[in-house]
């Protein structure tokens, strides 16, 4: 396994990061405790979770994932060897049953309160916001326009503020951002230099063949202020896996089980799917290791978040980390790239 540091901290986080969003829907609490095994032992220190998952969010399951993780951690007694990330949900209709104040500093507290408990840890290593407050373009939504009735106006400093005494008690050691754009990354850095207050370390933005579009602003933060990115959705919610290719629609699968869940799965990237799977077949890879590959080894990418429902999935996933892609095959990419620029934001 490789690792490196998360920006402006002496952690040192595997460079692939164990996803947790099925588990307590898709995935039993045993099926989760074989997963945190396996990845542990093949040297995953790094795990992301949050207070919403699982996914779809329902009243039903909240909280589970992260129950799930902390009877992991209670029963193994080994808190300490795992480099935990979580984050707190923002406001939405899909969330008001988790809350509907946002970030404030009673939610904050509530929810940081809530997670210590359910993970069963004193401390959080990097607590995110999990999506921004304010009305911009984030969750499939390509492009920014303004609505003149919005109400949010800007908290900032008031967040990290908040943030800043949660470090001080303890119960954080670092914050990140996640959904996040280039305008308000640089407010929170801005803010942190001015004011002495806690600077974000990462940004959890998605990230893939199929949605390259963090490469628009968004990389040359990360790349100039050493903001660390977090890949989610590598596989492009499993279709750069190919299991959906030809038609297929697998049992168990997300989209098969949550159809609505389409982000990944328009002509344009189906088109694009099959274009990538082509160079990975050329050049005796799997899509899966082409997809990966390319994520974990860009230069702004701090971990890349891996997601899988069986085992096999993850084995294949893990071993990833040891490919390096050629400059042919990156050559090849950026052609399909450039014909057919991230279909799916």
């Amino acid at each position: 396994m490789k690792y490196t540091n998360i920006p402006h901290t002496d952690l040192q986080v595997s460079k692939i990061c164990l996803g947790t969003m099925t588990w307590g829907n898709q995935n039993t609490p045993a099926e989760g405790f074989q997963q945190m095994d396996y990845a542990l032992e093949s040297g995953i220190n790094f795990f992301d979770t949050a207070e919403l998952y699982p996914v779809p969010a329902s009243p039903d399951t909240y909280g589970n994932t992260e129950r799930i993780m902390g009877n992991w951690f209670a029963a193994h007694s080994n808190r300490d060897q795992v480099v935990l990330a979580t984050k707190i949900a923002g406001p939405g209709s899909y969330t008001a049953h988790i809350r509907t104040t946002g970030f404030t500093p009673s939610s904050i507290r509530t929810a940081l309160e809530n997670t210590l408990t359910r993970l069963k840890t004193d401390y959080i290593d990097l607590y995110q916001l999990h999506w921004p407050e304010r009305n911009t373009n984030f969750f499939g939504k390509r492009d920014y326009f303004p609505e003149t009735s919005e109400q949010w106006e800007e908290n900032f400093q008031e967040i990290l503020e908040t943030l800043e005494g949660f470090v001080q008690e303890g119960k954080i050691r670092h914050i990140g951002l996640s959904n996040e754009t280039p305008w308000a990354s640089m407010k929170y850095i801005s803010l942190s230099e001015q004011k002495g207050l806690p600077r974000m370390k990462t940004i959890q933005n998605p990230y893939s063949l199929l949605n390259r579009t963090f490469e628009v602003g968004n990389a040359e933060v990360a790349h100039r202020e050493q903001l660390g990115l977090l890949a989610y959705s590598p596989l492009a919610f499993g279709v750069l896996s190919g299991k959906y290719r030809n038609g297929q629609l697998p049992d168990n699968s997300r989209l098969k089980l949550f159809p609505r869940m389409a982000r990944y799965n328009s002509d344009q990237s189906r088109e694009a799917t099959e274009a990538y799977a082509a160079i990975a077949a050329k050049h005796n890879l799997t899509l899966t290791q082409l997809s990966l590959a390319f994520v974990t080894d860009r230069p702004f990418v701090t971990s890349n978040i891996i997601g899988a429902t069986t085992m096999a999935q993850l084995q294949e996933n893990i071993a990833t980390a040891d490919i390096t892609l050629s400059t042919e095959i990156l050559k090849e990419i950026d052609a399909v790239h450039e014909r057919i620029p991230s279909p799916a934001p």
